[in-house]
């Protein structure tokens, strides 16, 4: 959350860094609903944290 109580949100470009994966996977991911995402205008935004639930149950299936 920011200060002003808002989530932060990632384009897609930050959570192709972030994850190290290509923009056509992340768009997999978000198209098959594994990782929530919401829609500004024409853009695709992903909450921060969407992608940290995102990752924890990529962990907690890893294990």
């Amino acid at each position: 959350m920011t200060r002003d109580g808002s989530a932060e949100l990632l384009t897609v470009p930050e959570v192709m860094a972030r994850l190290r994966l290509g923009r056509s996977t992340v768009y997999d991911l978000m198209r098959s609903r594994r990782l929530a995402s919401i829609s500004v205008g024409r853009a695709r935004r992903v909450p921060v944290n969407a992608l940290r639930d995102f990752i924890a149950r990529q962990i907690k299936e890893a294990s």
